[in-house]
């Protein structure tokens, strides 16, 4: 270790890359979780394919994984990587316009043949040369055969060999950043403890690529990213989707109800099912339907028979559960739905991230069908508002739909575990008195409904899709209609009692007010914080609940002089401003490419609209 350069830096962002099959996800996961247990604080965004397996040392088969950690606040992966592992030459082409210039990149010496150029549509040798990539500094490491000559004693098969060469990338990279390998030994000793050969495997080349940094001492140097100071409490590293299934097993609880969940899997919100159909030992009941409309109708069922009722979804399955959600606002059942959302339309781009179902969510469903719309920010802040949903749910008998979506649910952030105790309680609308009970007798604040379900003696009562009078009989009254119709629709207007009021980031009022919803919080408000620094006088309003709208929303509007919405699709956010707060001017910066924003491009879109009279 004599004469290694050490080099101390506020935060990094680090992007492993290479085919789908190359082990990048759990590369960078194994890299993220080790670098939160150090201490610091991080945000990843994982970024693969859709097709399950396209043609190797292809850009479309290319899997990627970016994390940025840092010793102070980190609220992005990072707009460019300052280092990338290049597994062959197509992911040197697939990122080079996401490096940051001057980056350091490692890459496979031994994938840099002709074949896997021509894969890769190169049309020179000189993969580097040719994506303007020449002032990168570039390490070049032979990571397939070191990983063959770690395991030549072995017997085993090539196959085998050759899916353990991700370990020694993240055994290189955890010695560049001066990371320690205990988490990543256990977690292999854990994962593969049914399997010697595996954890042996694994554990050499690890280590085989922990030594071989030490042999380029005279090549780069190590770096440092000391420990963020944070606030006390148990924390650990958490995706949005695994926050989410908690938030909705954790309200349950305070509820006293068992939650069931009736989904269809769907990419990228499966593993909310998968997680919840994990705790049958805290009384989840699941059913993984035989398609959406199912899915949504066994929740509804569910919730009919008293149970915190969940399904969840994509785009393109939320589009298929829009009839069953009207059967459930009709019913006033609750029922929370969660919308992961992705690339569309149609199938669209399945793996990719975007915005584009807010206008579905409300108001694609056929009639008069108003319901609760409220969205995620971070991918730990899941776990805040599916507890929120499910308790609005329960205590106004509403559907609630929470929009996260595949930059939230795959990408993760460190997450300070709550107390139960100190969360909120939840009180569901039970009837408790047969003699005074009618089906729509309604709290006269909040408009909602008793809750009665079957095994409830001296409840009995109809309930469906047709419309009903107060004593819940069948009516097909005009009057009766319309006055059903606005119950309805002030029932849900009335739940803003129950939501804070919108906060501004920055300065309370000023030249620009940014406004954003959902999950692009972490890049706005880093370009906010970042033009602030330059005295620009500046806030962020980043909106949460977006049915109904905070109360003070149009007095915080009212403090700035220009406004700009972003958002992740082409200004559904900013026309449904313009019809729920009028008289102000919406510019807007709109990006559809399944990929989150860059501060970059913010805050040059920011200075643009500020220079502008």
């Amino acid at each position: 270790m004599i004469g290694t350069k050490i080099i101390e830096l506020e935060e990094v962002a680090i992007r492993f890359s290479g085919d789908s099959g190359d082990g990048m996800q759990l590369t960078g996961a194994l890299f993220s979780d080790t670098s939160a247990l150090f201490g610091n604080d991080i945000s990843t965004f994982p970024d693969y394919p859709s097709e399950i397996r396209a043609p190797q040392g292809t850009i479309g088969g290319i899997s990627g994984f970016q994390v940025q950690f840092g010793k102070g606040r980190i609220t992005t992966p990072g707009d460019f990587a300052h280092v990338l592992v290049a597994m062959n030459p197509a992911a040197v082409k697939a990122n080079a316009n996401f490096m940051r210039p001057g980056g350091t990149i490692f890459y496979d010496v031994d994938s840099f043949t002709q074949k896997n150029f021509d894969k890769a549509k190169l049309k020179t040798g000189d993969p580097f040369e040719e994506c303007n990539l020449q002032d990168y500094f570039k390490v070049a490491v032979p990571i397939t055969s070191m990983t063959r000559e770690a395991l030549k004693d072995l017997d085993i098969d090539n196959k085998s060999i050759l899916r353990s060469k991700n370990m020694f990338a993240l055994g290189l990279i955890c010695w560049v950043f001066s990371r320690p390998l205990d988490y990543i030994e256990n977690f292999i000793k854990r994962k593969f403890a049914k399997s010697p050969v595996v954890v042996e495997t694994n554990l050499r080349v690890l280590h085989a690529g922990w030594n071989y940094g030490l042999t380029l001492e005279h090549l780069t140097p190590r770096y440092v990213v000391h420990p963020a100071e944070i606030e006390k409490g148990t924390y650990r590293n958490i995706n949005g989707n695994l926050a989410t299934a908690w938030g909705l097993l954790t309200a349950s609880k305070k509820a006293g109800l068992d939650l069931f969940i009736g989904s269809y899997p769907i990419t990228p919100a499966t593993e909310i099912l998968q997680a919840l159909a994990d705790r049958k030992d805290l009384g989840v009941k699941s059913f993984q339907a035989e398609d959406e409309i199912a899915g949504i109708c066994t929740a509804i069922g569910a919730s009919f028979a008293g149970k915190l009722a969940v399904t969840t979804t994509s785009g393109p399955g939320f589009a298929l559960k829009s009839e069953a959600l009207g059967l459930s606002v009709m019913a006033e059942l609750p029922l929370v739905v969660v919308n992961v959302q992705r690339g569309g339309p149609s199938t669209g781009l399945p793996t990719k991230t975007e915005q584009s179902d807010l206008l579905q969510t409300l108001y694609g469903r056929n009639g008069e069908s108003p319901l609760v719309v409220i969205a995620a920010s971070t991918p730990s802040d899941c776990f805040h508002y599916a507890f929120t949903a499910a308790k609005i749910a329960l205590e106004r008998m509403v559907p609630v739909v929470l929009l996260t979506d595949g930059f939230l649910g795959n990408g993760s952030e460190p997450w300070k575990i709550p107390v139960f105790s100190e969360l909120p309680s939840i009180t569901p609308r039970i009837a408790t008195d047969p003699a005074t009970f009618k089906p729509y007798l309604r709290d006269e604040k909040t408009l909602a409904r008793e809750w009665a379900f079957p095994g409830m003696d001296g409840y009995q009562h109809r309930i469906g899709g047709l419309e009903k009078d107060a004593a819940g009989n069948v009516s097909h009254d005009p009057m009766n209609h319309q006055r059903m119709t606005d119950i309805r629709e002030t029932k849900v207007n009335r739940v803003v009692d129950m939501i804070p009021d919108i906060e501004v980031d920055g300065d309370q009022q000023g030249d620009l007010l940014v406004v954003g919803w959902g999950g692009t919080f972490g890049y706005v408000d880093g370009a906010v914080r970042e033009l602030k620094d330059k005295g620009v006088k500046i806030g962020l309003a980043h909106f949460n609940y977006i049915r109904p709208l905070p109360a003070n929303t149009k007095e915080v509007f009212s403090r700035f002089k220009k406004i700009v919405v972003c958002e992740l699709n082409l200004g559904q956010f900013a026309g449904y401003l313009r019809d729920k707060v009028p008289g102000f001017t919406y510019h807007q910066y709109n990006k559809v490419q399944g990929l989150p924003f860059t501060m970059q491009e913010l805050v040059e879109n920011f200075e643009k609209l500020l220079e502008e009279k």
